[in-house]
C-alpha cells in the first residue's frame, strides 16, 4: 500500500466508509498516515493525509456544509485544529436526535411519560405503562415489564421514533408514517377517528410524501419531510400546529410558514409548542409561551449562532450552537437551566459553566436537562425527580443547580440519552443500554424494582426461534460495580 499515490490513499479514506475513530485508529497505529505529514492540497496545508480525509468528508457533510465559512472556521478552531474532532463532532450531532451506530448496531431511545421505545437494529421494542396504547402492542396489553418487541404491518426498517407522552410516532426507511396511542385530539393523523390506535398504523395522507423525522408533543404531531417540509396534526389550542389559527387538524397538514425560509432540518415538539430549526440556523417556535419556552422576548424568532439542535422540554427549553455551545430559556424551576440560580430567562442564554465542553447532543423534561458531549460524557442538571438525574449522592428530590458529569456512567461512551417524565435511559457505543430513576409502571423495563439511582444495564440479545427467523430477547442485569 506504501506504493500507492496519495490521491488514491485519499479516495479511500474519504470515501465515507470510514467514521472519525476508524481514521484515528489509522493514523495511531499505521505509520503509513503519519509518515505523509503536512501535506498540502485545495483546502490548505494538514497534518497528515487522513486528517485531509477528515476535512473531505466534513466538507461534504449536511451540516457543515450549510455553515458559512466563518462558522466553518470557528468550529475546527473549537476543536483545536483537528479535522478528524471536527467530523466526530458532526457525526455525533446527527446522530443523536436519530438513530446512533454503536457496536451492536444501530440504536435509538426515546421515554415518555412512563414508557420507553427502543430501536435495534431496526426493530422497536417497548416498555412500561400502555394504557393509552403507546406501546403499540394492542388492546390487551396494558402494560410490558420488560421490552417486548413491536410488530409493525411494513417490511421496512424504522429510522425514526418518538413518543414523548401519550402517543408514538415511527418513521420508516420507505419515509412512511405509522402512529399508535392516544388519539382523542386527532393527534395520530388518521382523520375522524376520535378512538384510540393500539398498534401502529400508517398515516394514508402522507402517502408520496416521504418523511425522516417525527417529533411528538401533547396530543399533536410534528413531521419533517426529507425535503424539508413540515407537516403537523392533532390539537391546536395554543396554536403549537404554526397554522396561524387555533384549529386542530385531524390530519397532517403542510405549515405553509417556511415557504420562503428555508429548509428544515429538525423539528422537535414540548407539551403545546413547537420548534423547527432551518438550514440557515435560525430556530422557529410557535404555540404556548406560558412558560417562557419560544424564547421570543421581543424578537419573532428565536436566532441562536448557527443553531443544530434544539429539544423542548416542558417548562424550559435548550439549544445546540455550531460551536458545540448550549444555550437554554424558559423556566429555571430547580435548576433546570443551568445557570446557577432557579430564574426565568425568556430568551436563549449561554450556558458558560460548559463553554469548555463541545456538546453534541441536549436533552430537556420535566424541570431537568440533560447534555452529551463529544467525549461521550454525560452531564446534567435540574430536579433528581426519582432519581432521573442520575447522581447517587443524591436524594430523589434534590435540586442540581449547574451542571455536572454524570459519574454513575463516566466509565462508558454515551452516544445518546432520553429523560422521560421521571425516568431516564442512555445508550453507549457499544450498544449497552442504561436506565435510570422511577419504575413504578416498568418503564425502565424492570419486573422487580420500584426505581433507581444506579443506571442499571438493559441488554438486547439475538436469538433463533423455533421458526428460524432472528428475533430479540431483553435480559435484565444490574450494573456491577
Amino acid at each position: 500500500m506504501e506504493n500507492l499515490p496519495s490521491h488514491i490513499i485519499i479516495e479511500i479514506l474519504a470515501s465515507g466508509r470510514l467514521g472519525p475513530s476508524d481514521l484515528a485508529r489509522l493514523e495511531a497505529t499505521c505509520r503509513l498516515f503519519r509518515s505523509r505529514g503536512h501535506v498540502a492540497f485545495s483546502g490548505g496545508e494538514f497534518g497528515s493525509l487522513v486528517d485531509y480525509a477528515a476535512y473531505r468528508i466534513c466538507e461534504n457533510h449536511e451540516i457543515f456544509a450549510s455553515l458559512s465559512q466563518e462558522a466553518k472556521l470557528a468550529l475546527v478552531e473549537r476543536c483545536g485544529g483537528s479535522w478528524k474532532k471536527a467530523l466526530r463532532f458532526l457525526k455525533s450531532v446527527e446522530g443523536s436526535s436519530g438513530t446512533v451506530e454503536t457496536a451492536s448496531g444501530n440504536m435509538q431511545v426515546t421515554t415518555g411519560r412512563y414508557h420507553t421505545l427502543l430501536i435495534h437494529d431496526s426493530s422497536v421494542y417497548s416498555c412500561g405503562s400502555s394504557l393509552c396504547g403507546v406501546l403499540g402492542h394492542g388492546q390487551d396489553i396494558t402494560q410490558c415489564a420488560s421490552f417486548s418487541r413491536v410488530n409493525l404491518p411494513s417490511p421496512s426498517q424504522v429510522i425514526n421514533i418518538s413518543a414523548a407522552h401519550n402517543h408514538a410516532a415511527f418513521v420508516m426507511q420507505t419515509g412512511e408514517v405509522f402512529t399508535c396511542g392516544d388519539n382523542s385530539s386527532y393527534c395520530c393523523g388518521h382523520g375522524e377517528v376520535g378512538r384510540t390506535i393500539f398498534r401502529p398504523t400508517r398515516i394514508e395522507a402522507l402517502d408520496g410524501i416521504p418523511c425522516k423525522q417525527v417529533a411528538t408533543g401533547l396530543s399533536f404531531t410534528v413531521i419533517l419531510t426529507r425535503s424539508g417540509q413540515v407537516y403537523t396534526c392533532g390539537s391546536n389550542t395554543h396554536g403549537q400546529l404554526g397554522h396561524g389559527d387555533t384549529l386542530d387538524r385531524s390530519e397532517p397538514k403542510l405549515v405553509s410558514l417556511f415557504e420562503g425560509l428555508g429548509r428544515v432540518v429538525q423539528v422537535a415538539a414540548g407539551a403545546s409548542y413547537t420548534f423547527s430549526v432551518t438550514d440557515d440556523g435560525v430556530v422557529h417556535s410557535f404555540g404556548s409561551c406560558t412558560n417562557f419556552c419560544l424564547g421570543h422576548g421581543d424578537q419573532h424568532d428565536v436566532l441562536l449562532p448557527r443553531a443544530i439542535q434544539v429539544s423542548a422540554g416542558d417548562e424550559h427549553a435548550v439549544a445546540l450552537d455550531s460551536n458545540g455551545h448550549v444555550y437554554t430559556w424558559g423556566r429555571g424551576y430547580c435548576g433546570a437551566l443551568g445557570h446557577g440560580d432557579e430564574t426565568d430567562r425568556t430568551s436563549p442564554e449561554v450556558l458558560s459553566n460548559l463553554k469548555n465542553q463541545i456538546a453534541v447532543q441536549v436533552c430537556a423534561r420535566k424541570r431537568k436537562t440533560f447534555v452529551l458531549t463529544d467525549e461521550g460524557s454525560a452531564y446534567a442538571f435540574g430536579w433528581m425527580g426519582f432519581g432521573s438525574l442520575g447522581f447517587l449522592d443524591k436524594g430523589t428530590s434534590d435540586k442540581i443547580m449547574k451542571p455536572r458529569v454524570l459519574d454513575s456512567l463516566r466509565s462508558h461512551y454515551i452516544s445518546q440519552i432520553s429523560t422521560g417524565l421521571y425516568h431516564t435511559v442512555a445508550v453507549t457505543k457499544k450498544g449497552l443500554v442504561f436506565g435510570f430513576g422511577d419504575n413504578e409502571r416498568a418503564q425502565l423495563g424492570h419486573e422487580w424494582m420500584r426505581g433507581c439511582l444506579n443506571p442499571t444495564e438493559i441488554v438486547v440479545q439475538r436469538r433463533i426461534d423455533d421458526s428460524g427467523t432472528n428475533n430479540a430477547t431483553v435480559a435484565i442485569a444490574a450494573q456491577s460495580g
